[in-house]
């Protein structure tokens, strides 16, 4: 059960509908960059849910499916009928024109990539003054071949007719290029336009306003209970157990579970910090042989996940019954969690199992509330840096809930979590002395199942393999691998090699988000 506080009814809100679109995540984050509050719902959602956000305008996503194949996601009757401005991004401009009476058909030429789009004399509110041509970015297979009555087109590009269009009269527009990505580099002024200019949106939507909705939210969910929050040093759960501290005092004990799957010396480190933000509130707990114990002989990178994730629970079950009296539990879940571990929309797929939103017993009697589930990883710091946190604490790379275990390819065990933090230990010392740890997003080691032959002196060894993987990202939600200097990688390497036990190979791990993840498990 969910109790996370909602933005009030006065929030100008702008809603998602997703379609399946690896970039309807993108969408959302976009429109908040213009300080606009925006929220995602899958297609399929029922007109309550929207009825609820009661948004100012609606954004349909791209999706993978066309409009004409068997089963695929359609615009459902109440989103027209609520009468706000609707904007089509790819398959949902093909889904406006199909269902308002015109022709989707497949392109003789496809185009996927970047383009140019012209603009038409009579742009209107949506692009009229940008610069012609238009970079954009495409991808798609169909295109628009008849125009729905009350429409225009607005742009064209060389194999789309109809790169752009509109219905001045019903606020309804339609876009067949990708306004959210950066190689679209006028998306944002798009998004703005549209959900300042045409829907009438205020861009009040900021980190100040977020902590004061929250903490009151907070507050009034809480009432009197006692809730407990899981703290590990981290920026999101830091920044929950900040928010709940500020909005109920003495009634939040935050727990510090010891799991044994934490960095080099990062258990006092983060005790320490958390000490001086929230005081006597903090309670250590050390399980680091429990959750040992439940990892002994698990391979599988799921079953890992929801080991810790149920471990993890209940240790906070007895930690809360010692305490007395505790109705809540707070925990740093994010959107990206959320989406990656599972979506109601029909077009979606499971990628992982997250620990906060997956593996919680259905008979856990603590409500929870999770007042960082509609936000990214950016938003989070944004909150963090006005909430004072320290800057280690909001800048530290992202670290998996898990924690080592799913960065150890293979069993978990004592000895190979001290290899692992030994060869982190050193990517971390060398990325920070080399002044690439604002540039670079995530990195870490990873202790492979691999072992190799090497030479080490005059002797022979056969040891692990350890891969470094570092990579860039605004959100963690598309990522790209970081060109680390030569120099750079070949000290990591040396030291490693040289100086963690039982390793004499070192792989730079060179994929991008998708079609790799982040993590390797």
């Amino acid at each position: 059960m969910h109790d996370t506080p909602q933005p009030p009814a006065r929030r100008e809100t702008i809603a998602v509908l997703d379609f399946g679109s690896q970039y309807s995540q993108l969408i959302t984050r976009r429109v908040r960059e213009c300080q606009v509050y925006c929220e995602m719902l899958p297609w399929d959602a029922p007109p309550e849910a929207l009825e609820a956000l009661n948004p100012r305008g609606i954004i349909l996503s791209g999706g993978p499916q066309s409009v004409y194949d068997r089963d695929a996601p359609y615009l459902q009757r109440h989103v027209l009928g609520r009468g706000v401005p609707v904007l089509g991004i790819c398959y949902g401009m093909q889904l406006l024109a199909h269902q308002l009476g015109g022709a989707v058909a497949p392109s003789a030429s496809r185009e996927y990539g970047p383009a140019e789009v012209t603009l038409a004399p009579n742009a209107g509110p949506l692009l009229a003054g940008l610069n012609a041509p238009l970079a954009v970015w495409m991808s798609h297979g169909d295109r628009i071949e008849r125009l729905p009555n009350g429409f225009a087109a607005v742009a064209h590009s060389p194999n789309s007719p109809v790169a752009a269009m509109a219905d001045e009269d019903r606020r309804l527009y339609g876009l067949q290029f990708h306004p959210e990505v950066a190689h679209t580099p006028r998306g944002i002024d798009i998004l703005r336009r549209f959900a300042v200019d045409i829907c009438g949106c205020a861009p009040d939507w900021t980190a100040g306003s977020f902590i004061d909705e929250t903490v009151a939210g907070i507050r009034e969910t809480v009432g009197d209970g006692r809730v407990i929050c899981g703290v590990s040093g981290g920026v999101d759960s830091t920044v929950v157990a900040a928010l709940v501290h500020r909005a109920i005092g003495e009634q939040l004990t935050a727990v510090f579970v010891d799991t044994g799957m934490m960095r080099k010396d990062e258990a006092s480190e983060a005790m320490g910090h958390l000490r001086g933000l929230l005081g006597e509130s903090v309670v250590p707990v050390n399980a680091t042989e429990r959750f040992l114990e439940a990892l002994e002989g698990v391979t599988d990178p799921e079953e890992k996940r929801k080991i810790i994730g149920r471990v993890f629970v209940e240790v906070f079950d007895e930690e809360a019954a010692h305490l007395g009296r505790v109705d809540f539990l707070a925990q740093g879940t994010l959107y990206p969690d959320v989406i990656e571990s599972a979506t109601s929309a029909r077009s979606a797929v499971v990628i992982k199992t997250h620990h906060n939103v997956g593996g919680l017993p259905e008979n856990m009697r603590m409500r929870l509330i999770e007042p960082l589930r509609s936000l990214f990883k950016d938003e989070v710091r944004a909150v963090g840096v006005a909430l004072g946190l320290p800057e280690e604490m909001v800048y530290r790379p992202p670290f998996p809930g898990p924690g080592l275990a799913v960065r150890i390819i293979g069993e978990v065990t004592a000895e190979r979590l001290h290899v692992l933090r030994e060869a982190d230990a050193v990517v971390r010392e060398e990325i920070a002395a080399a002044g690439l740890e604002r540039d670079i997003w995530q990195y870490f080691a990873v202790l492979t199942d691999l072992r190799s032959v090497g030479v080490m002196g005059d002797g022979r060894t056969y040891a692990n393999a350890v891969a470094v993987r570092a990579v860039t990202s605004l959100d963690g939600m598309t990522a790209d691998w970081a060109r680390i200097p030569y120099d750079v990688l070949a000290r990591i390497s040396n030291r490693i090699v040289n100086e963690v036990p039982a390793v004499n190979r070192v792989v730079y791990d060179i994929s991008s988000k998708p079609p790799a993840t982040i993590e390797w498990e």
